[in-house]
């Protein structure tokens, strides 16, 4: 296994949310894979019932088709008053930054098909209702084994995104992979591939000081 000489504060920083770097035309080796979803496996989980599952997809036409299904959900999303080209700032340099990432979204919108491997995350629990604090902890289950997974990739010369925009068609996509609906929740799509160029450097973030309360708001 060869893997980058990287510390384990640099793969923290520069764990990107890679899109127009993600190389389609080069398969991910199933070893390699799998080697990301054991460490995965090690991430802490609510009453330790690792209730986690990873659906691994490279089959053509079922990258496909779950493509289509997120270009679907972005179409509708490019009008939601939250998307990420409409986000203004008092800021013009974070302002750039948004431009440029609403311009490789759209790039993955139009290309999440072509990723080698799409990753769905899923979490073993009943579709009925859940309090709060139950939802929390549901989602805190499988989340961690999920970023565990994004890390390694990281650390292997992959790149991942962190989708979730094909849940507003969750159920078709269930009936795409043969998840049972009923009691498989889906957290998230994330695109796998190798990236062009392995050099990636931590992104600009508030002060500190902006988003830490110590002991009161």
């Amino acid at each position: 296994m060869s893997v980058l000489d990287l510390t384990p504060d640099q793969v923290l920083a520069t764990t990107r949310a890679v899109r127009r770097r993600l190389d389609f035309s080069r398969p991910v080796e199933r070893n390699l894979i799998e080697e990301c979803l054991r460490l995965a496996q090690q991430a802490p989980s609510g009453g330790n019932r690792q209730g986690w599952h990873f659906v691994v997809v490279t089959d053509a036409a079922k990258r496909r088709a779950l493509g289509d299904l997120y270009r679907r959900s972005w179409n509708l999303y490019l009008d939601d008053p939250g998307y990420v080209g409409k986000l203004i700032f008092d800021d013009e340099e974070r302002n750039a930054v948004q431009k440029r990432t609403a311009t490789s979204a759209q790039y993955l919108a139009d290309h999440m098909y072509e990723a080698p491997v799409l990753v769905i995350p899923c979490i073993q629990q009943s579709r009925a209702g859940l309090s709060a604090a139950n939802q929390s902890g549901l989602l805190g289950s499988v989340i961690q084994a999920a970023w565990s997974f994004c890390l390694a990739a990281r650390v292997r010369g992959l790149g991942t995104c962190w989708t979730t925009l094909h849940l507003r068609y969750e159920e078709e996509a269930a009936a795409i992979l043969g998840i049972p609906f009923r009691d498989i929740v889906q957290v998230a799509m994330i695109p796998l591939a190798y990236t062009q160029g392995t050099e990636f450097s931590p992104a600009p973030r508030d002060p500190l000081e902006s988003i830490v309360h110590w002991n009161a708001w």
